[in-house]
């Protein structure tokens, strides 16, 4: 099987990142041994960047999937693959953020994470389970002491870059005020139908790359749409250039200099998304992408509550909604 080459990008961290990653997130999950058996495939086809979180409870089988792979001779050393998790929203404070990499370190086998996000800008309750939670479980998050113990794990060593997940430009504000080390990575829900221009443009003069979940518009999932998957514009691009919907929306994505988390566990589909490196779309086709009508697809209305920290969406989302 032919391996794809994947570029990487230099964060401020000094580490290489790949410009394609391999999302874990995924209900209902397959078992452990398919889903571990899926993620060797997709080293064999060329994937080395995988990004997981403790709430996705898929850590182990990615672990498993890195111990294979080296057995199996695919990499050399655990150095040639990047590995992404997150902290989620119970263990978002002070005291809390190292025993949750530890734990998140003891489910992937691994002495170390390559990036290492605070999930959401969201504390919830300690006693909530999984997703079984409402906006009343939401409690004040620290952003600067949590921060700080995402600083502690950098400098243990046991996170070789450190970053959030979902945060607008007023929180990433916050916590640069106080940031000793600045966020590597921002992931943020972006595609072809929510360009992030502005947060974009923010990051950008901070020194902080984003990663984009949900690049195909979480089609065919319970919360995504098929704004991406079927929108007509991208459909006649990629009829004309003979490629799939997909490689047209991911490859918009890397041209806008951020790096797609896809998610397929099909072997074709995951070969086909990541053969977007040795081609690229012309400035009329950008122009055409560019008039997509613009729309957040995840609004996470359930960190939402009268009594919580968060009273409506656009203090969630900072303004933008």
């Amino acid at each position: 099987m032919e391996i794809n080459k994947v570029p990487e990008v230099i964060l401020n961290s000094g580490k290489n990142m790949p410009m394609i990653g391999l999302g874990t997130s995924t209900s209902p999950s397959p078992p452990h041994e398919v889903l571990t058996s899926i993620l060797v495939d997709a080293i064999k086809i060329g994937y080395r960047h995988f990004d997981t979180a403790s709430i996705y409870n898929t850590e182990e089988p990615l672990g498993q999937a890195v111990s294979k792979a080296l057995e199996l001779g695919l990499v050399k050393n655990r150095d040639e693959l990047f590995v992404t998790s997150k902290l989620w929203c119970t263990d978002a404070h002070h005291d809390l953020v190292l025993p949750a990499l530890k734990s998140t370190l003891k489910n992937l086998g691994l002495g170390y994470v390559d990036l290492y996000l605070i999930h959401w800008p969201v504390r919830l309750k300690q006693d909530v389970e999984g997703h079984n939670f409402k906006g009343e479980d939401t409690i004040p998050f620290d952003i600067k002491g949590t921060w700080e113990s995402m600083e502690d794990c950098y400098r243990l060593g046991i996170a070789k870059s450190i970053g959030v997940s979902n945060f607008g430009i007023k929180k990433l504000s916050m916590l640069l005020e106080n940031a000793e080390i600045a966020p590597a990575v921002n992931q943020v829900e972006m595609n072809s139908s929510w360009h992030q221009g502005k947060l974009r443009e923010f990051c950008k003069q901070k020194g902080i790359h984003v990663s984009a979940w949900s690049p195909l518009g979480g089609y065919k999932l319970s919360w995504g749409s098929p704004a991406v998957m079927e929108n007509l514009i991208l459909r006649k691009i990629a009829e004309a250039r003979k490629k799939s919907v997909a490689q047209i929306a991911l490859r918009w994505i890397y041209q806008q200099g951020v790096i797609p988390i896809v998610k397929s566990f099909n072997k074709e589909r995951m070969k086909q998304n990541i053969e977007i490196f040795d081609w690229e779309l012309n400035q009329e086709e950008l122009d055409k992408i560019n008039q997509i009508p613009q729309c957040r697809l995840l609004k996470a209305e359930m960190f939402v509550s009268d009594n919580g920290p968060y009273k409506s969406l656009e203090e969630l989302w900072d303004g933008d909604p």
